[in-house]
Order: structure tokens, then C-alpha cells, then sequence
């Protein structure tokens, strides 16, 4: 499946696509995800959560706030913005904004938490990235770094969410 087929802005029916499995309607268990769904499902909720991500510890760095505040607003930025990419997506495709948003919460909630997670724990178990300027490589190295780790550890999460209905799987029912 591609994955990116849901931002084309096109509206679509609800029934899937010829050739396309709907996950969302289901009853049993769903056949396996493919890695290659999953890599896509991923990398969908990793830019999401990057700009969010650098947007608020660029924002707390460059205003000097402590660790604690500028991890908060970089993991509440990630949140919005990668349920964001998701509700546009959906909303293009003709869904109702109160379903859109319920649909990007079941899509995008445990792929989001794994990465801030493991993303945030990388950056700060890094010695001296929490306290690295911006124009320092110590800060851009521990943060992309932490997305290259959160991004390794996150799609077999995805992978076995979408093999069973859950996830980004319900975001395939509306494209």
C-alpha cells in the first residue's frame, strides 16, 4: 500500500480502493503488515514529530529554559503536529472534522508516545545535549540521532499495530 496515497487531496468513497485491503472493517485479525507499510506509517508520524520535536527544543533552547519546560513543549509540539499531518490528511479525503480528529488519535497515539520516548530519552541520556546551544553539533547529533533510534524502534510497533487493524490502518480506510 502507499502510504502517501492520502495526501493527494482527492475526495474517496469509504469503500477501499480495488486491490487495497480495509483494514478499519475487518472483523478478525488482520493478514500481517508489510515492513514497507510500516517504514511509511513511521516515517509519516517521524515528521510530524520532528518539527514539532525541533521547533520546541529550538524554541526552549534559544530562550534558555530549563530541560524540563523545553522537553514538554517539544514533546506537546511533536503531538500536534503529528496528529496534524494526519487530521489534513483525513479531512481532504472528506471526513467530518470530530471523526477526522478521533481517526488521527487511534492512528497516531502509540506511534507518537514511542518516538517522544525513546527520542527523548536518547537526547537527554546524552551527556551534555540538554544543555548544547543551538549552533552546537552536540544538540543537532543527539537529536537526529534520537529520531534515527525512535524511528528503528517504532516500526515494528507500527508494523504490528497495522497487521492487526490498529493504527495507521485506520487512516488506509480513507484514501
Amino acid at each position: 500500500m502507499d502510504h502517501s496515497t492520502h495526501h493527494t487531496g482527492t475526495t474517496h468513497d469509504r469503500a477501499p480502493r480495488e486491490g487495497h485491503h480495509d483494514h478499519a472493517r475487518h472483523a478478525g485479525p488482520a493478514p500481517g503488515a508489510s515492513w514497507s507499510t510500516a517504514a511509511k506509517a513511521t516515517l509519516h508520524c517521524l515528521t510530524g514529530c520532528a518539527v514539532g520535536e525541533i521547533l520546541g527544543m529550538a524554541i526552549g533552547t534559544a530562550l534558555l529554559w530549563d530541560n524540563v519546560p523545553t522537553m514538554a513543549l517539544a514533546v506537546t509540539l511533536a503531538f500536534l503536529f503529528g496528529y496534524s499531518f494526519t487530521l489534513f490528511a483525513v479531512r481532504r479525503a472528506g471526513l467530518d472534522f470530530t471523526s477526522a480528529i478521533k481517526v488521527a488519535l487511534a492512528a497516531d497515539t502509540v506511534s507518537i508516545a514511542v518516538m517522544e520516548l525513546v527520542d527523548n530519552a536518547i537526547i537527554a541520556l546524552t551527556p551534555g545535549a540538554m544543555d548544547a546551544h543551538l549552533s552546537d553539533g552536540l544538540f543537532w547529533s543527539a537529536l537526529l540521532g534520537g529520531f534515527a533510534v525512535a524511528f528503528l524502534v517504532t516500526t515494528p510497533v507500527n508494523k504490528w499495530m497495522i497487521g492487526r487493524g490498529k493504527g495507521h490502518a485506520v487512516v488506509h480506510a480513507y484514501h
